[in-house]
């Protein structure tokens, strides 16, 4: 049931509608144009103009001359007025920006291979790490907006806790949100990594692009971000885009989680890659134990190999990447959307092996190609498209125009 309308939240919504427009105008924009652009009252304008030069967030860039009349003055945003921090954390990697109000990123850092099974060492990391970049960038801790974290799912977003991600062994039921808060005093966003790169995906756009696409994140695990009429859906729960365990139609091994021998997250997993290899007669590293850091070596080393040359690697990465297109394409039916994005650390390393096969797997998925078209492309954000994406969740909290904002509650 629909609720009303809270007029007392409306100019914040204004203003947010209005900033927007701003930060969406590489080139700066006149009054006249945001008065255009967001269909608002020349007074309510220069309201939230004055409002927002005042807060330093605003700058008056230039005037113009077009035609008869005053010349127009350019508006820009202060871009290093406000500072977001992001970060990633992904089975193989962690991956830390401070990303600026125009998207700009001023600082990044990547940490290869952590310990991550101990998962109070891994947030001592995280906050020693963005302690030190803060200190780098030289902005006023009180324009940093907060620190935005994209973590494998499932996760509690209201809780702040990463619930029993498959790939991340000794992270079931960790809290995350709030000794981060304690040891930063600083604001901390959580939110599903899958869901933050389609928030980075989509603040990040200048251009006009689709408003409803699948982004599909690629690391050591895949998922899916939505967006439908320019919104990210984050589902009931905020776990939206669990993929692994779609029918890939190819049998691989047995699944511990859904018990099924064809899903996503088997015939990607390494144990599954490695038998394969051996089969085709390469030796991939083998481990007694099999944890994260082992199955990230040795991917790592498979992907190392695709790269250099060796065969079967590139057949086995190919072969694996195209399973991930048939699921999107599955993903782009059941949506309805023009566009499917791909992004991510994995995707950022293989692409130019696999960007042909894999948009011929999703284009021979897709079956509504007699109604219209179905677009792929890869992430300009490549392989830090996770943080980039947590830092921009951040951003969007505080300053994305929000109708769910004007609703009673």
């Amino acid at each position: 049931m629909r609720r009303g309308t809270n007029l007392g939240r409306l100019g914040d919504f204004n203003q947010a509608v209005i900033l927007e427009s701003i930060r969406r105008a590489p080139d700066g924009i006149s009054r006249v144009e945001l008065a255009g652009s967001t269909g608002l009252s020349p007074q309510t304008i220069s309201n939230v103009v004055r409002r927002l030069l005042d807060d330093g967030i605003v700058r008056e860039d230039r005037t113009i001359v077009s035609g008869p009349g005053k010349p127009r003055t350019v508006l820009e945003l202060e871009g290093n007025r406000l500072v977001s921090i992001g970060i990633h954390l992904d089975p193989s990697v962690l991956t830390f920006v401070a990303m600026n109000l125009r998207g700009e990123v001023l600082r990044e850092r990547s940490i290869d291979l952590p310990n991550l099974e101990v998962a109070t060492e891994t947030i001592q990391l995280m906050a020693d790490t963005v302690k030190e970049m803060i200190a780098e960038i030289r902005i006023p801790k009180k324009h940093i907006v907060g620190v935005g974290i994209a973590v494998p799912g499932p996760v509690n977003v209201e809780d702040g806790v990463v619930l029993n991600p498959p790939l991340l062994d000794g992270w079931a039921d960790v809290e995350l949100v709030t000794p981060l808060r304690k040891l930063l005093r600083l604001q901390v966003i959580i939110e599903k990594d899958t869901i933050a790169s389609a928030v980075g995906e989509l603040w990040q756009s200048k251009e006009e692009k689709s408003d409803d696409f699948v982004f599909v994140y690629c690391g050591h695990g895949f998922g899916a971000g939505i967006v439908i009429d320019g919104e990210v859906h984050h589902g009931s729960s905020n776990n939206a885009g669990e993929i692994g365990h779609f029918s890939t139609g190819q049998k691989s091994v047995s699944c511990e989680e859904c018990g099924a021998d064809d899903c996503l997250a088997a015939g990607t997993s390494y144990e599954f890659m490695a038998a394969q290899a051996k089969e085709r007669g390469l030796e991939l590293p083998s481990y007694e134990i099999m944890g994260p850091e082992q199955r990230s070596e040795g991917l790592n080393r498979l992907t190392e190999l695709a790269l250099e040359g060796n065969t079967v690697a590139k057949e086995l990465i190919v072969e694996s990447m195209v399973r991930v297109g048939e699921v999107a394409g599955q993903l782009a039916n059941a949506l309805d959307v023009s566009e499917v994005v791909f992004g991510g650390p994995q995707w950022d390393k293989v692409r130019e092996l696999v960007s042909d096969d894999v948009d011929a797997a999703v284009k021979r998925r897709f079956g509504l190609r007699g109604v219209h078209e179905l677009g792929t492309r890869s992430s300009t954000l490549g392989s830090q498209v996770g943080a980039i994406g947590g830092a921009c969740v951040v951003m969007d909290a505080s300053l994305s125009p929000k109708a769910t904002a004007l609703l009673l509650r």
